[in-house]
């Protein structure tokens, strides 16, 4: 390590945010930069710990100690090549990613101050593509074809791992645009879409194909192994398929079929194709302006809808949330190597939010066929004695809170899949159900050497 004892005397800097008076009324992003000096001094707080915790506890494997090191000497390229090696987007995960390895950093685990891996990750891949160290590369080909049902992160990955081996990769797509959630559900002020474009370029020029506007459906007989129904499929060695979760978990509570009520992805992901440039009619679009915002469900997909209804000019914003409220800072009910489950205040909450926990939803009320409303009561919740799921009792009188947009953030269904031939893999959440980024680009980068080795065995 070139300081080994930086740790000591060089406390945690993060590039913070954009003041809310000046982020809310645009998309930009909101996270800020450090300069180049103040982004290597981060990078030697990074130690020689011996076992690096954050190693083992990033789903791609990436080697934070040795591109920290690399950065902090101010050798960039270096420190892009060692993260290349493990993560096809440091791009994409150096701005979204919840960053499992700071939460087993070393110094986390001491002081609470880990190093500051995912900015630095992202400083080192925005410096790759300013100086020329992301290349193309023109793989030597092998005959042979794969086509990815899906250019989501878990779809992507793969295909990017599967061009370099020298395969001719197709990338299939429903939608208008690659991405996936990566487009269509994060908003803008989180991920700017052109950073999307610009890696989707360069595949396109080291040779994967995209083909977009294809929505793939299963076998109609899951008793019956049939290849997914896409144009040409049988001309294809081995099929990938990548799509996601499409399906959003619902509240089928009384009322639901009100005007003014939606799944977050629809809001999402029209506000950011109404970013892109396409239009609305005025009963299509989902608006909050002027309205008063509730968000049922407290995970980042509704703090996502919290950030994007304060930039429509909600009138006000209110996130409930089943479970408990987390404590603070520190929760011994899950101790490392357990994900800590503590309070997350995000940059939207920041922008102002009326936040409440464990609370229920009975009903959905309204008026003239539009959403007024919503009845909800206060929950409480005690062990099982059987084990499991704790159960959810009666804690406070029902009550209502206003309301004339509700949008439901609660997750999404794992899918169901027939069987498939040998030659048809699944990967990310198509496979695993809905999770992080990070874990989809990891199921791409291992489903790829499944297909290699299968291909290779023919």
């Amino acid at each position: 390590m070139g300081n080994p004892k930086a740790f000591l005397t060089v406390p945690r800097k993060e590039a913070g945010y954009r003041p809310v008076h000046d982020r809310i009324h645009d998309f930009g992003e909101v996270e800020q930069t450090l300069n180049t000096r103040d982004r290597q001094e981060q990078a030697s707080r990074c130690m020689d710990c011996g076992v690096p915790f954050c190693h083992w506890a990033c789903p791609l494997g990436n080697k934070d100690p040795e591109w920290n090191d690399a950065l902090y000497r101010g050798e960039w390229e270096t420190a892009y090549k060692l993260l290349k090696k493990t993560n096809d987007f440091p791009e994409f995960t150096g701005r979204i990613c919840p960053a499992l390895c700071e939460k087993s950093c070393v110094l986390y685990l001491t002081t609470g101050d880990a190093v500051t891996n995912r900015e630095n990750e992202c400083a080192i891949a925005e410096r790759a593509y300013l100086e020329g160290y992301v290349t193309i590369e023109h793989p030597e080909r092998n005959g042979k074809k794969v086509a990815v049902i899906g250019a989501g992160p878990a779809g992507l990955a793969t295909a990017n791992q599967l061009n370099y081996k020298g395969y001719e990769v197709t990338v299939f797509d429903k939608n208008e645009a690659a991405g996936g959630l990566l487009r269509y559900g994060i908003p803008n002020f989180k991920l700017n879409k052109q950073i999307i474009d610009r890696r989707i370029k360069v595949m396109e020029q080291e040779g994967v194909k995209f083909v977009y506007g294809i929505e793939v459906k299963p076998s109609d007989n899951p008793e019956k192994p049939e290849l997914p129904k896409f144009p040409n499929a049988a001309s294809f060695d081995a099929i990938v398929i990548a799509t996601g979760t499409p399906t959003a978990r619902d509240l089928k509570a009384p009322g639901r079929d009100l005007k003014g009520i939606h799944l977050a992805l629809e809001l999402l992901s029209q506000q950011n194709r109404v970013l892109a440039g396409m239009e609305f009619s005025k009963d299509e679009r989902i608006s909050a302006k002027g309205k008063k915002v509730l968000v049922i469900g407290g995970g980042d997909t509704g703090s996502d809808c919290i950030g994007t209804a304060h930039r429509q000019g909600a009138k006000s914003v209110t996130q409930i949330e089943i479970m408990p409220k987390p404590p603070v800072g520190h929760n011994p009910a899950t101790p490392w190597p357990n994900w800590p489950v503590i309070l997350k205040t995000t940059s939207s909450h920041e922008e102002g939010c009326e936040r409440r926990w464990n609370i229920n939803t009975l009903e959905f009320l309204g008026k003239d066929g539009h959403v007024t409303g919503v009845k909800v009561q206060e929950i409480d919740w005690k062990p099982n004695p059987e084990g499991g799921r704790p159960i959810m009792v009666e804690k406070g009188q029902p009550e209502i809170i206003e309301a004339d947009l509700v949008l439901l953030a609660m997750g999404f269904l794992k899918p169901q899949h027939p069987q498939y031939p040998d030659n048809v893999f699944i990967c990310g959440d198509a496979a695993n159900g809905a999770s992080l980024v990070v874990r989809a680009i990891a199921s791409g980068r291992k489903v790829s050497e499944q297909v290699d080795a299968y291909l290779k065995n023919q």
